[in-house]
């Protein structure tokens, strides 16, 4: 199945401006606040974005991952609960993992359904880099949320290139938020004003296909994200699965040019239940083997790089949760 593509020009050209959204780009509101109510994921295009942006993160993360993994520890954080720097592999246990509910939900559904249900902790390396303005006055400010970023030796072009992507990528998902919340018949700033200053995230992973690369091996189990939105570019493997709100599921192939965003738990909670928490995972597929045969042939770096920005809300969140729902249920009546 092909995921619903939304171009957000049409949008941009008229830098936002609720009060010139005519009838056509309503439509269009309503088309993305019905995909992420019915399926959780979309495409999108975003002419700020470009292939090249993607291509240079990319290719510095695949130099980072392939160092040596006592260099790369250099940067691990643990005092900070991993909120920075680089998390080695076996680090992350996913919910699928540990939580007998979830597990009893994934046995409930159809075989061809069901996610890869991992037998350790993930064999994949992540790195957080907080990204954005951020508070320095509120009470709620957690530490390892804003602490200071990490730049590992060697890499004078790391600060640059990671705040550039996620600069570009979080101005993605503001827009998206926009028209979302139009599209419900809320404010345009009804997500984005509880956006700003959040702690949000450039967090790529890295995944060892030299010694992880047997079909069937899980990078990431099956989980949603805590967060409001989660953006991917395109990654150079395929093996991202995710479930779609009606519970099928989809192998996602992310055409060049193009961003993945599903939402996060805490869309759900925002819009009271109407929107779902996307599932997903990373695993090595059949296509992700075809994809290493040819990467070495090419003599290619064999680590899979996925790049994925966080977008989140304050903590705070907790206290309006409520009225935000309130005002999203009267909108959409």
């Amino acid at each position: 199945m092909e995921l619903p593509v939304i171009d957000l020009a049409p949008y941009l050209s008229v830098g936002g401006d609720g009060l010139k959204v005519t009838s056509e780009l309503g439509e269009l509101c309503r088309e993305v606040s019905r995909i992420m109510r019915e399926m959780g994921a979309l495409l999108v295009k975003d002419p700020r974005c470009t292939v090249e942006d993607n291509d240079r993160f990319i290719n510095m993360m695949e130099k980072y991952f392939e160092s040596p993994p006592e260099f790369k520890r250099l940067q691990e954080r643990p005092k900070f609960h991993f909120q920075v720097g680089v998390t080695p592999e076996g680090i992350e246990i996913p919910k699928s993992m540990v939580n007998e509910e979830m597990q009893a939900k994934i046995k409930a559904m159809p075989k061809e359904s069901q996610p890869s249900i991992p037998k350790g902790p993930d064999c994949k390396w992540r790195y957080m880099w907080r990204s954005g303005p951020q508070t320095s006055k509120s009470r709620f400010r957690v530490q390892e949320l804003n602490a200071e970023p990490v730049i590992p030796e060697g890499f004078p072009e790391w600060k640059e290139t990671m705040d550039s992507v996620a600069y570009k990528w979080l101005s993605a998902i503001e827009v998206v938020a926009e028209m979302a919340a139009i599209g419900f018949g809320l404010p345009k700033d009804a997500f984005t004003s509880i956006m700003k200053q959040a702690p949000h995230y450039l967090a790529p992973t890295g995944s060892d296909l030299r010694r992880y690369g047997q079909e069937g091996s899980v990078f990431a189990g099956y989980h949603y994200d805590l967060n409001f939105l989660t953006i991917h570019g395109r990654s150079i493997f395929p093996g991202l699965n995710i479930w779609l709100n009606n519970g099928q599921k989809v192998e996602v192939e992310v055409p060049v040019g193009y961003l993945l965003l599903q939402t996060g738990k805490q869309m759900e909670w925002l819009t009271a239940g109407e929107c779902q928490a996307g599932m997903h995972e990373v695993i090595v597929t059949k296509r992700t083997t075809e994809a290493i045969k040819q990467a070495s042939a090419q003599n290619r770096s064999l680590w899979r790089v996925s790049s994925t920005v966080s977008a989140v809300h304050h903590i705070v969140i907790i206290i309006v949760v409520v009225v935000f729902a309130s005002s999203f249920i009267v909108g959409c009546n």
